[in-house]
């Protein structure tokens, strides 16, 4: 198998589709098909398989992408390594992001980290704190951000702190103080979201031992908001996921006060290519210098 073989593999892997994968790579769908074929012929068995919807990796294809992947990876490294010793700045940089993230603290480090490094390309994927994880761990992005409370392997770069907010219904009664306590939250109705996207609030919930009424279950921050917002009942949510929000919602402080810590996971911190190290020192330094407010 050559390299172009592994990325053509790749391609079909992330597109689910051999056309998808044709127009990525600038080839025909049945040169894609006959590539495929032919890796299956030389390792004996099907990679991935074919239906309706679309092409999916099979437990074999599956257990040989990481690898395939770090293989990707290095010779990417290694261009971008030559790329610099003829004083070049190039390259590709894939980031692994949450919603919040993505839409509040990523466009300003984007259009910064452009204006600077021109020549590095730049993807990036958005999906729950799962996704990324599993993503660092097959090597399809080079950096992700993630959350302390769900980093599990992963060493991270703390880049903010932010603290949890209490999200109320308008017409709820407000606390005299302006402040939600553990014990005010107990039986109330909640609005929650999967585990792969509500690991801060389900931390703090269990972490006070309150006991509530989940009443609605959503996949995202935008219609957590919309449910309190219609009434259904309160939520927890980190201040970055509320920064901006127009909603008719009462937004309040909690007592004692929990932070969610959000930072940068690398899924082999000592074999950054050039332009992933970039990436990294750049989202470090816009943070450090206090852009990333939420």
């Amino acid at each position: 198998m050559t390299l172009f073989s592994y990325e053509i593999f790749d391609a079909v892997a992330r597109q689910g589709s051999f056309n998808k994968a044709a127009q990525q790579l600038h080839l025909t769908p049945s040169a894609i098909s006959h590539a495929i074929a032919v890796m299956e012929e030389e390792l004996g068995f099907a990679l991935f398989t074919r239906g309706k919807s679309g092409v999916t990796m099979t437990s074999y294809g599956a257990s040989l992408y990481p690898a395939i992947r770090a293989v990707l990876n290095s010779d990417e490294a290694l261009q971008q390594s030559i790329a610099r010793l003829n004083g070049l700045e190039k390259g590709k940089v894939r980031l692994g992001t949450f919603s919040s993230v993505c839409t509040h603290l990523l466009p300003g480090i984007l259009q910064s980290f452009k204006a600077q490094y021109p020549q590095i390309d730049v993807e990036v994927y958005q999906g729950t704190y799962d996704d990324v994880k599993e993503w660092l761990r097959s090597g399809q992005v080079d950096i992700g951000f993630l959350a302390s409370s769900c980093q599990e392997e992963f060493t991270l770069t703390e880049l903010l702190r932010e603290p949890l907010l209490a999200l109320l219904p308008a017409d709820w009664p407000a606390p005299p103080d302006g402040v939600m306590t553990p014990a005010m939250m107990s039986q109330k109705n909640f609005v929650v979201q999967g585990d792969a996207t509500d690991a801060d609030m389900r931390r703090f919930l269990k972490k006070y031992k309150i006991g509530v009424q989940r009443c609605c279950h959503v996949i995202d921050d935008m219609a957590n908001i919309a449910m309190v917002e219609a009434g259904v009942g309160m939520s927890i949510l980190p201040q970055l996921t509320v920064k901006d929000c127009q909603a008719n919602i009462q937004i309040l402080p909690i007592e004692p006060s929990e932070e969610r810590v959000v930072g940068l996971a690398l899924p082999r911190p000592s074999a950054m290519a050039p332009a992933v190290e970039q990436m990294f020192r750049h989202i470090v330094d816009y943070c450090t210098a206090g852009k990333a407010e939420a």
